[in-house]
């Protein structure tokens, strides 16, 4: 999706010191809207064919309808659920599985809550059209979700594949000499932040370190909610914290906790953003983990346990390591039981 598209479907709204604006997401970032009888499935937000793919070993891309269909109807060597800030990685990651492996791979990009939901509820529905389906490995980014998806009898066997951190994007340059997270309070600044219930990134460690530093109810309002305000000047994204770079490129907010893999990203893109690292306690350097967990009965087990595997080789590390991921060490890279 082209960024100016992407900005369009923000909406976010000039913030105005000492009034509350009154913002609503557009449709295009609004959940889709389902009909009754799909409501069992995990719905995906309009306009995200790009987080909807399925790789072909010859370098063919599908996206959209058209991959889930794929995906569905067992066109696909096998598929993968995971974590949407891995996003601008997958090409590079699936292509190097693919050198060793020639399997057509079908790839879904979310929030880790909305991934979570899907394996429990057995599918998605995107654009009032139903997909059952069952992943064959699915990505989380904290134990807790593992352990819940294997309390249902949804996972057996899960590797700790990759590391990231957490770091204040700006706009280029830095012009409102933000230093770090107790900056976050300051009235003057717009402030745009990982939604708390189904980015993960919020859910589980950048509302942690709010906490820890007495700003997470200054901020939140009390609310726990997407695409909408907790303080005046604090807005909570609709799906992705990829928003958050897009409101910077507008002019609309001055400040956002993203992955530093974003910011990586996001200067890949030639972006005119800025970072400011945190220390270690607010960053979570040494806390952040990525899980990837292969399904019980998955339809394609045996290329589920060896793509588990390939997560812990030189290419894929390599691969991962490309965008800014944090190499796993060996030990954690050694696939093992969930318990």
């Amino acid at each position: 999706m082209k960024l100016s598209k992407l900005l369009a479907a923000l909406v976010i709204p000039v913030f105005t010191l000492g009034a509350v604006a009154v913002s609503a997401a557009s449709d295009a970032e609004k959940p889709a809207q389902v009909n009754p009888a799909a409501q069992k499935l995990e719905p995906i937000p309009a306009d995200k064919d790009e987080d909807l793919r399925v790789f072909y070993p010859d370098g063919k891309v599908v996206k959209g309808e058209a991959a889930l269909e794929l995906m569905k109807t067992g066109k696909t060597g096998f598929n993968i659920w995971l974590a949407g800030n891995q996003f601008f990685a997958m090409e590079e990651v699936i292509h190097a599985f693919q050198k060793q492996h020639k399997d057509v791979v079908g790839v879904i990009t979310m929030p880790p809550g909305k991934v979570m939901n899907a394996v429990l509820k057995g599918g998605w529905v995107y654009k009032d059209k139903e997909y059952a389906m069952t992943p064959d490995v699915f990505g989380m980014v904290d134990m807790g979700s593992m352990q819940k998806l294997k309390e249902a009898g949804k996972g057996k066997d899960y590797v700790t594949y990759m590391h990231n951190q957490l770091v204040l994007m700006v706009a280029k340059g830095n012009p409102k000499n933000i230093k770090g997270i107790a900056d976050l309070g300051r009235p003057d600044l717009q402030v745009m932040l990982p939604n708390p219930v189904t980015e993960g990134i919020m859910k589980f460690y950048a509302k942690k370190v709010l906490q820890n530093d007495g700003l997470w109810d200054k901020l939140s309002a009390g609310k726990e909610c997407q695409s909408c305000y907790g303080a005046p000047n604090v807005y909570f994204t609709s799906v992705h914290h990829r928003e958050i770079p897009d409101g910077i490129n507008a002019g609309k907010v001055d400040v956002g906790i993203v992955w530093a893999t974003e910011y990586q990203n996001a200067i890949a893109h030639h972006a005119p953003v800025s970072v400011v690292n945190l220390p270690e306690k607010d960053s979570m350097k040494n806390e952040v983990n990525y899980f990837a967990g292969d399904v019980t009965g998955a339809p394609h087990a045996k290329a589920a346990a060896e793509y588990l595997k390939f997560l812990g080789t030189p290419a894929a590390q390599d691969a991962y390591a490309k965008f800014g991921f944090i190499k796993a060490t060996k030990e954690e890279l050694e696939v093992r039981a969930i318990k």
